[in-house]
């Protein structure tokens, strides 16, 4: 966690207590793991009603990498060590924009909660990075107004943050 965010137990209760809708609160639920004597690696997990539903880490996007066939590495076709699974990582993932995919990594969920939470809600629900909407679309200051005009235009957005947009949209009544 960088010091801006602070502690992973202060940040959880940020999101799951005081900034998530109150028709929302007890639903969501984040999780870190952190693995110790991994180069500060961490897996964040979002669950809703007791489900998990979305994973940032290195590894999600990599496996996303390889089972799309986006990875530079021809090495993927064979029965794969540790080294050739992160063979062209870096290289795809220079190459793959947070805005062109559907999995992230554990530090690009950290970015975009430190934008979140420093810029207004207006900006974070119509930002072009789909983890701060994600973020924006279970805030309590989005209203129903809001939340109806956002609904409308939901069939651009990834599959996996559809459901965010579901679950809001349904427990507003909207």
């Amino acid at each position: 966690m960088s010091k801006v965010l602070g502690s992973w137990s202060g940040m959880r209760k940020y999101l799951e207590q005081e900034m998530i809708a109150e028709s929302l609160k007890g639903r969501v639920r984040y999780n870190c793991t952190t693995y110790v004597g991994m180069d500060s690696c961490r897996v964040f997990e979002i669950f809703i009603d007791k489900k998990l539903v979305k994973q940032f880490s290195l590894e999600t996007v990599n496996t996303y990498f390889i089972n799309n066939g986006l990875s530079l590495s021809d090495i993927h076709k064979h029965l794969m060590t540790i080294t050739d699974y992160w063979q062209g990582f870096w290289e795809t993932f220079d190459r793959i924009s947070v805005n062109n995919r559907t999995e992230y990594t554990d530090i690009e969920f950290c970015e975009a909660l430190e934008q979140y939470r420093n810029q207004s809600i207006q900006d974070s629900i119509f930002s072009e990075n789909p983890l701060i909407r994600m973020f924006a679309v279970l805030d309590r200051r989005i209203g129903k107004r809001t939340l109806e005009k956002i609904t409308d235009h939901d069939d651009i957005l990834p599959e996996w943050l559809r459901q965010f947009y579901k679950l809001r949209s349904e427990a507003e009544g909207v």
